[in-house]
């Protein structure tokens, strides 16, 4: 956990919450979603690429933390705990997703006008262009450590690799996201 007191103090809410909840408390789960649902559609959000996906996953979400929230033994560990589960979640929907035929429509009267990117474009959109291009192993690395702001240990625990694992993909993920934002700067 964070040295900062505003984290400490929110991670003791949530063990607070986590252990009403494993009392059976209806309102403390209710809680819980009105305190991390948003957090958990940003991150599916930008692993998926699409509203309707995000929600999808967000809610089968939450649907297995309410079936294994008994099974938390440590109401410390909710938070990377919640987000295993998302990521678990995710990769097996981009799992299926990825074994799925692809089926490609095209619209040819819109071929002829693909517009070229704004060259006055925002850096932040730019940057969201590429986090969408990255692959899912990038993004969700990147969206864990500066988006969700979880440690280095913490993201290990949700990914299931050691730290050193976590640091060597935060590391190419960044890289790999300087390189592709300065190439596109150099073109627009």
């Amino acid at each position: 956990m964070s040295d900062n007191p505003l984290d400490q103090a929110r991670g003791r809410e949530d063990e607070w919450l986590v252990v009403r909840c494993q009392l059976g408390e209806r309102p403390a789960f209710d809680d819980l979603i009105t305190r991390w649902h948003p957090p958990l559609w940003k991150y599916a959000r930008r692993l998926t690429g699409s509203d309707d996906a995000a929600s999808d996953a967000v809610q089968e979400v939450w649907l297995r933390v309410l079936r294994g929230i008994n099974r938390l033994r440590e109401a410390s560990r909710f938070r990377p705990w919640l987000f295993g589960i998302a990521r678990r979640v995710l990769m097996d929907r981009l799992r299926a997703q990825y074994a799925a035929p692809v089926v490609a429509e095209i619209d040819e009267e819109a071929i002829g006008s693909i517009e070229l990117v704004d060259p006055a474009a925002d850096d932040l959109d730019l940057l969201n262009e590429e986090l969408e291009r990255l692959s899912a192993i990038e993004r969700d690395v990147l969206t864990l450590f500066y988006l969700q702001e979880l440690s280095l240990a913490e993201i290990a625990d949700v990914m299931s690799v050691p730290i050193g694992t976590v640091k060597s993909r935060l590391f190419r993920a960044r890289n790999l996201l300087k390189r592709e934002m300065d190439a596109r700067r150099k073109h627009l």
